[in-house]
């Protein structure tokens, strides 16, 4: 998978794409990161990717010809790139929305900045993206956060197969708690289920806790 990430600053990414699973990723051979300078796409002396909003109001906006033309320009090497931008208008990101991206072959992820793209951008994207109801200073961690939620979907990437398919929201509900050695930690033991041996038994327990746990913490996820 390719991933190409637009943003005015490239400097961002340097030090997340090089730990955990975006590096794990890389270095399976299944993700290629390019980092694309939207300054490299100005036509003006100060290299200037937003202006001053039409009507008025505070702020600054994001021109549309860099962003247009950073992913024309990615489209004449892969024309069926996926082009997505980062937007608090877009649908919410979700396990099954990262899964259905990471069978894309190329994937352009648009960063915005300052009070958001020119209108006109919207034009030339397929889809708008949200990690959240908040706000940022800009698109480059909304951006990490769902590369990292792609990555780690791609084949070869975790070391167990499992794990991404015990993990929550998979199945429509929270993952189920976990421990690990010692067996008692100030006092509270780890359930005996758990040290019983009997797998039929952790799997029944996992699933009610599992179960339990969503309706205790989030009621909507079983709400289908």
């Amino acid at each position: 998978m390719h991933v190409h990430l637009l943003t005015i600053f490239p400097e961002f990414f340097a030090t997340p794409l090089a730990v955990g699973v975006p590096k794990r990723a890389r270095d399976a051979g299944a993700l290629r990161v390019s980092l694309v300078d939207l300054r490299e796409y100005t036509t003006d002396r100060h290299r200037s990717t937003d202006d001053y909003p039409y009507g008025g109001g505070p702020g600054m906006v994001m021109k549309a010809e860099p962003i247009i033309d950073a992913l024309e320009a990615i489209r004449v090497g892969a024309p069926r790139t996926r082009r997505v931008l980062l937007s608090p208008r877009g649908a919410t990101l979700s396990h099954a929305r990262a899964a259905t991206l990471a069978t894309e072959d190329d994937l352009a992820l648009v960063c915005g900045r300052y009070e958001g793209v020119d209108e006109r951008v919207r034009d030339f994207v397929d889809e708008e993206l949200s990690i959240g109801d908040y706000v940022l200073s800009g698109g480059e961690a909304a951006a990490l956060v769902v590369l990292d939620a792609i990555a780690r979907l791609l084949p070869g990437v975790l070391g167990n197969v499992e794990s991404a398919a015990a993990e929550s929201f998979v199945a429509g509900m929270l993952e189920y708690p976990q421990y690990t050695r010692p067996e008692i930690v100030r006092g509270v033991p780890v359930p005996p289920v758990l040290l019983s041996g009997d797998h039929t038994a952790v799997a029944r327990w996992r699933e009610a806790q599992a179960r339990e746990l969503t309706r205790r913490v989030r009621p909507d996820l079983l709400e289908g």
